[in-house]
């Protein structure tokens, strides 16, 4: 996700590019990143259906999510350390065609062990691909137009968010979720294609060891930062995990869930470009501030209306909106607060938050998982509680990240 946003500063050391080829270059990587993000978050839109087919329950089939979370958080480090000497133009390709086998291996997995195995190879697949698909973007345009070509593949993850979860519970609605995971692949592998015919071949880059990558861990401004994309993530991810049986539990009917899904990922994007403006205007911490009482407020009125067991769905309909924007507008604040405690490492740290906010996935994924079978406000009112302790978190060591820098 996030971390694409470092290649406007590891662009430098791709210096030997070949002939910048424009912005529209891009677009074909903006459709791996969509392909990726959709990959990543699809799971959470037909979970109920596909742990009916593998004999499990919700909760055991959305270990599946965390699995892959824990995976990337872990890969996409040593990813970067293995393969920077490799093409780019290969590295992403191979990446893309990992990514579209292991679909294929989850859309056929007899079993929940050999779903978990897929979902391991996927994020692999996504971790090789999502830093590198940044920095190859801003090396093929002009130096002028870098900020638009990263805006065009950041743009892929956020329509992900906003239409591939929703298109992917279409599919699995229409079609299934074996279906769906196989239209997955299918994008994987025609993107793949398409940037072997269509990109140039560019050098790889220099290798910097995994343990000067994690050096900068010992930071004391970056340790107090880190942590909070973790709480966050997860307290948005304790419900959203979850989000078709926790949405069914406020009285949305089946039909309406496809919706309150895309509201979800309307208000991501919002969410996530408002903030990019609210911070370079009012501050990192004000923005982050703002995010999680608006996250708790959204939560603990969802698990409200669950307890009490009414039917207000215009009512949800804005909640979701709003617990989709708060969600994803932690991103760029983060982002800006790590490469202010940390500028000369400022690619490390953002893709060390990227991590961060998959190990926050799973978190959120495991507490969300534990508690469903309490019922649904159980899982909105921990989420709630999650954005509350962000929120306390972020207060507490606010002065100490300033300084630490």
């Amino acid at each position: 996700m996030s971390d694409v946003s470092i290649s406007s500063r590891s662009a430098a050391g791709e210096r030997s590019s070949p002939k910048q080829t424009g912005i529209s270059s891009t677009l074909v990587l903006a459709l791996g990143t969509f392909a990726v993000g959709t990959d990543a978050f699809v799971v959470a839109g037909f979970l109920p259906s596909m742990a009916g087919s593998l004999h499990t329950s919700s909760q055991a089939a959305g270990q599946s999510i965390t699995v892959f979370a824990a995976a990337y958080a872990v890969l996409s480090p040593v990813l970067a350390t293995l393969t920077a000497r490799l093409p780019r133009r290969s590295l992403l390709v191979a990446a893309l065609v990992v990514l579209g086998l292991a679909n294929l291996g989850s859309a056929l997995a007899p079993d929940l062990p050999v779903l978990i195995a897929s979902r391991v190879l996927a994020a692999a697949g996504a971790a090789a691909y999502t830093p590198n698909a940044g920095a190859v973007s801003a090396s093929l345009v002009r130096p002028e137009q870098r900020a638009r070509a990263l805006a065009v593949v950041v743009g892929g993850l956020t329509v992900a968010t906003a239409l591939g979860v929703p298109l992917g519970n279409l599919a699995s609605h229409w079609l299934g979720w074996r279906t769906a995971l196989s239209l997955v692949a299918a994008l994987c592998l025609l993107v793949a294609v398409g940037l072997r015919l269509i990109m140039p071949a560019l050098p790889g880059n220099a290798r910097v060891p995994l343990r000067t990558r994690m050096a900068v861990l010992r930071r004391p401004a970056v340790l107090a930062i880190l942590p909070l994309t973790v709480l966050g993530m997860g307290a948005s991810y304790t419900a959203y995990a979850y989000s078709v049986p926790v949405l069914e539990a406020v009285h949305i009917p089946s039909g309406g869930i496809l919706w309150m899904l895309f509201l979800y990922g309307l208000g991501a994007v919002i969410g996530n470009l408002a903030a990019g403006y609210a911070t370079d205007r009012w501050g990192s911490v004000r923005v982050l501030t703002a995010g999680y009482v608006s996250m708790a407020l959204a939560l603990g009125l969802l698990a409200w209306i669950a307890a009490a067991h009414g039917s207000w769905q215009p009512a949800v309909g804005l909640l979701v909106l709003l617990w989709g924007a708060s969600s994803w507008c932690q991103t760029p604040p983060q982002q800006h607060r790590l490469i202010d405690a940390a500028p000369q490492e400022a690619p490390l740290v953002v893709s060390l938050n990227s991590s961060g906010i998959y190990l926050g996935i799973g978190l959120g994924t495991v507490i969300g998982g534990a508690t469903l079978s309490t019922g649904a406000a159980t899982v909105y009112a921990l989420g709630a509680v999650l954005a509350a302790v962000s929120l306390l978190f972020l207060r507490v060591t606010a002065h100490m990240s300033a300084r630490g820098h």
